[in-house]
């Protein structure tokens, strides 16, 4: 008998009517039985990590990034410009928000010294006081945590272990610094702007499409991906566009780098629908600030 599901705005169903009506949505996408396929919607759960609710109205709203004033290109991967890392694997404990909060830093490290190095994600997993390790935490907590703290240790110093520890950060190791961080745009058009040449985005998006999601390009109705409903942190790297030939017609897509591992999606890459907010992706694009 197939566990249930809620799906947004809608009673509860089989997973298997879940999986029935998303590949009935537009786009190219394809879905099917993924290593989640079978787990509950609280099991599943475990998978995300992103908590809203963590976020302080106390705390100073960062700067808004400057758009500039730019031609984008039909497509742009910076994976193609060695400013991303190998995808990862967060195991069963909700620190997506660590890993995009990485992703973009290493991002950012590597445009602007030419290096690119793996920061860890434990590190904030542990130390980061404003969040709360395996069981969720926020971007922009992350920022601020990495700044006070004095900065972030390379993967290889300080290892992922998937579950919550102790803190042993050696500021002498750290190899990264902030200086802060900025919103961007929710304007998805801006958002390529600011990608294209300041480099890859972290940002908040609605889960509940990626559980049976196999390859090609996601575009859940809002009915099964409310933008309101944002659970899950994730990394912009690039996009695209996929062109119908036959019928005159185009696709765009933004690349998203999950921390799934590789064996998730495409190679653990999310295609997702870009130019209308599809699950929520558009709503805190942010990214920090590389001292």
């Amino acid at each position: 008998m197939h566990r249930l599901l809620m799906v947004a705005g809608m009673p509860l169903i089989s997973r298997f009517i879940q999986w029935l009506v998303l590949t009935f949505l537009p786009g190219t996408a394809t879905y099917g039985v993924t290593q989640f396929a079978d787990m509950t919607r609280e099991e599943f759960s475990k998978m995300h990590g992103l908590r809203p609710d963590l976020r302080s109205e106390n705390d100073v709203p960062f700067a808004s990034a400057k758009i500039p004033d730019i031609e984008i290109p039909t497509e742009f991967d910076w994976r193609q410009k060695n400013a991303v890392t190998e995808v990862k694997d967060q195991g069963m404990c909700g620190s997506c928000w660590a890993f995009s909060t990485t992703g973009n830093v290493e991002g950012q490290y590597a445009i602007k010294y030419g290096q690119l190095l793996e920061f860890s994600e434990q590190e904030l997993v542990d130390c980061d006081k404003l969040d709360e390790g395996c069981n969720g935490g926020l971007m922009d907590n992350a920022y601020r945590a990495i700044e006070k703290m004095g900065g972030l240790e390379t993967e290889k110093d300080y290892p992922y272990e998937a579950e919550n520890e102790k803190c042993h950060f050696v500021k002498t190791k750290s190899r990264v610094q902030l200086s802060g961080a900025v919103n961007i745009s929710h304007d998805e058009t801006d958002m390529a702007k600011w990608l294209v040449k300041n480099g890859p985005i972290a940002i908040a998006i609605n889960a509940n499409a990626m559980q049976f999601y196999v390859g090609g390009v996601s575009h859940p109705w809002k009915m099964l991906c409310s933008p309101k409903d944002l659970d899950h942190g994730v990394l912009i790297v690039g996009y695209g566009v996929h062109t119908y030939p036959k019928f005159n017609k185009t696709l765009p897509y933004w690349i998203v780098k999950n921390s799934w591992g590789p064996r998730w999606g495409e190679q653990g890459y999310y295609r997702v629908y870009r130019g209308d907010g599809t699950c929520g992706l558009n709503q805190t694009p942010s990214s920090a600030i590389v001292a």
